[in-house]
Parts: structure tokens; sequence; C-alpha cells
């Protein structure tokens, strides 16, 4: 079987135009196993592999265990689509990212509402709404939209933290982050610190707080989860008066410098686990499900 196995078969499922989810249910193995075999962590074992080709067979009539060894141009034309491009990022340990990705991206797929100081008005808070999902290279890709501006790039997995590598394609400009991760199975909030550009006339670097929580689930259907996306993104981003509680202000604006560390507080702008609020779900929020 090609090593190029993974890109083929994240090809094929878009050609036929069927989730990670609904091939789990259909092969009856966990999701997980299927993100490690997109993601290139692991390839099917030979009773998975024709098990794979018995389905795909049944909705491209001839197909067999000996086109999966056809070239990429070649399995392209069969399956009726275009290669997949790969994400170009230069990262050495881009093969560790995929690989815990593979086994720790699942706790973070889903949409997500962000809470974070409004930079350019001092005291408001502005709520962003994201969506994290696999891409077809075995990657947390990242969308979030605000007020008509949107942010795409990835949440890189790396050492039981996230870290961020996004372009605002309204502005033109890159943003960096770096978020605590989760041990848990699923993550209901991630807070980190952001690193960007304001849009200040001199597009000033500025680094704040960020706090994520979970607002939903993906369905597993692209299109379906694409226009969720979209309302999401249409929704008023400022936060009403009063809706950010005293606590989270708090924990996103505080005072830093040389007072500020003097009377036991941060000389930079820091986000120490131990007053992180990155978790998992509450026991009271895993009986709800």
């Amino acid at each position: 079987m090609s090593d190029r196995f993974s890109a083929k078969l994240s090809l094929l499922l878009k050609a036929l135009s069927l989730s990670r989810v609904q091939l789990a249910a259909d092969l009856r193995v966990d999701k997980s196993v299927i993100g490690r075999w997109a993601s290139g962590a692991v390839k099917p074992s030979e009773h998975n592999l024709a098990r794979l080709t018995a389905l795909v067979a049944t909705r491209l009539p001839g197909f067999t265990v000996l086109d999966w060894d056809r070239s990429d141009s070649d399995f392209s034309a069969l399956v009726g689509a275009a290669p997949a491009p790969r994400a170009q990022l230069p990262l050495p340990l881009l093969d560790l990212i995929r690989s815990t990705s593979a086994l720790r991206g699942q706790a973070y797929e889903g949409f997500f509402r962000s809470t974070r100081p409004y930079n350019l008005q001092p005291g408001l808070f502005v709520h962003d709404h994201g969506m994290l999902r696999f891409d077809s290279d075995g990657l947390l890709s990242l969308r979030m939209g605000t007020a008509g501006t949107l942010v795409e790039g990835w949440m890189l997995p790396l050492h039981n933290q996230l870290f961020c590598i996004a372009a605002d394609v309204t502005s033109g400009a890159l943003l960096f982050g770096i978020f605590h991760g989760v041990a848990a199975a699923r993550a209901q909030v991630l807070d980190g610190i952001v690193l960007a550009p304001s849009l200040d006339p001199g597009r000033t670097p500025t680094a704040y707080a960020m706090m994520f929580e979970r607002v939903g689930e993906l369905s597993g259907d692209v299109a379906t989860d694409d226009a969720e996306f979209e309302r999401l993104a249409g929704l008023n981003p400022l936060a009403p008066e009063g809706s950010v509680s005293d606590d989270l202000r708090a924990h996103l604006l505080r005072d830093i410098g040389p007072e500020a560390h003097a009377l036991g507080g941060d000389m930079l702008l820091r986000l120490p686990l131990a007053r992180a609020l990155t978790r998992g779900p509450t026991y009271s929020e895993l009986a709800k499900r």
C-alpha cells in the first residue's frame, strides 16, 4: 500500500462527500481510528482495508484494493477529484504535530466563542466565534469570524499546549497564540495569550489574554458546519454591558510591570497553568449530555 494512503483517503472522503464521522459509523470503528488513518499516524490493517475498500466500492463500482496503489494523479482521476493540497507549514515539528493531532485533536473539534478585551475601546469586550475541525492534511484548522472579519489558520497541539498560527484574511495580518491544552477527552474552556496587530493606524503589536468556551458540536457534514459557522460569525460581537463576570474581567485584564510585580503580580503578561481557566466538562455538564 502506498505511503500516500492518508492523502488518498482524505481526497476520497472529499470526493464522496463523506465525513470522518459517517465513515467511522459505516465501518463501526471509533472516529479516532479514521483520524489516525487520515493523518498518516497509522495505516489500516488488512482486515480494515478490505472493509474500507468494500464500502468505497458501493459508491465507486469496480473499486478494488489495488486501486490504493495507483499514483496520486491516477487515483484522483479515478475518484473524480483534484488532489488535495497539503498545508504548507515549514515547521520542523510538523510530523510530531500531526501525530499529536491524531491522538488528541478530537478534544478540540467544535464551535467556540471567545471573550477578549476590545483593544480600541477600553473596558469593553468582544466575542469572536470560531470553528475547529480536521483538514485534509490531518491538522486542526481554525476559522474565526467577527463583524465581517475572517481569520483562517491552524491550532497545533504540542506538549499539552495549542499553538495558533493564523491570518486575518480581511485586513492582511498574521496572528499567533499559545493556549493551554486539556487532558480530558473534550475541551470545554480554553484560555491563553494572543499576539496580533491592533486595527489602529499604526497597527500596534498587541498581546492580550483570550478565553474560548465551547458553544456547539460539529455535525460531521461539511456544508452544514460551514453554514453554522457563517451564522455564528454574523452575530453581534460586542459583549453586552455587564455580561462579562468580575472574575473573568480580572482574568483577562490585569496590571503588569514593576509596580504590579512588587505587589506579587507579573512583570510581563503571563498566564501560568495554576491560574488557567482551561478545562474539560464538569460532571454536571457530562450528566446533561
